[in-house]
């Protein structure tokens, strides 16, 4: 997955990705013509603050992460990493947030502080480099760097494996609802590339409305 290190969600690279789906793939054509332009963008925020929400929302509901973080931000202020490197644990937990994750919050927060974590150094990486150097932060798993590279960096190449929305929609369209190995799924999302982020975003929106869609 090496790319070009540029971020740019804009409307014309969104068009450029609906244009190159739709010719490569007639299942992802149908889905652009219910669901598009493609709309995928960066999220605001600052590179720490939107991984710290990540880690924050993980395994929790939109709903939940939402009330989680604003006692947090209630607690320390901003989601910056110098509120977070001197955050007491016992207050996070306070938050509801658990004990790993309040030790996570910390550690990511001091790591940036003291130059362990440069996001800018990050963003000169390719894909592969950057999901191996968030991988080893404490609270950092694949998904979390996946969805951190695609929305506060607008890394436009990257699909998730470990997101079972996204499999399970690829499984009901390209496979009647069978499960399909890793190495069956990268052949479909092979011929998306470079623009697999885009073709999350519309498989990510099949999701949401999957009742309508499928009928």
């Amino acid at each position: 997955m090496s790319r070009d290190t540029s971020t740019d969600m804009s409307p014309e690279r969104n068009a450029l990705a609906d244009a190159h789906l739709r010719a490569t793939d007639p299942v992802m054509a149908r889905l652009i013509d219910r669901f598009g332009p493609c709309a995928l963008t960066v999220k605001n925020g600052a590179p720490f603050e939107v991984l710290a929400a990540a880690i924050i929302s993980q395994q929790l509901s939109n709903k939940a992460a939402a009330t989680i973080q604003n006692r947090v931000v209630a607690q320390v202020g901003p989601l910056t990493a110098a509120a977070l490197a001197r955050a007491d644990a016992v207050a996070l937990r306070a938050c509801g947030l658990s004990n790993a994750k309040a030790r996570w919050l910390i550690a990511l927060g001091q790591a940036v502080t003291t130059g362990a974590l440069d996001f800018d150094a990050i963003a000169a990486m390719d894909d592969d480099t950057a999901l191996r150097t968030l991988d080893a932060l404490p609270g950092v798993g694949p998904w979390t760097a996946e969805m951190w590279l695609i929305f506060a960096q607008g890394r436009e190449d990257l699909f998730s494996m470990g997101d079972v929305g996204l499999r399970n929609a690829i499984n009901r369209l390209y496979a009647d609802g069978a499960k399909l190995d890793v190495a069956a799924t990268r052949r479909i999302t092979d011929r998306w590339a470079p623009y697999r982020s885009c073709a999350s975003w519309y498989l990510w929106r099949l999701t949401d409305a999957a009742d309508s869609y499928w009928g």
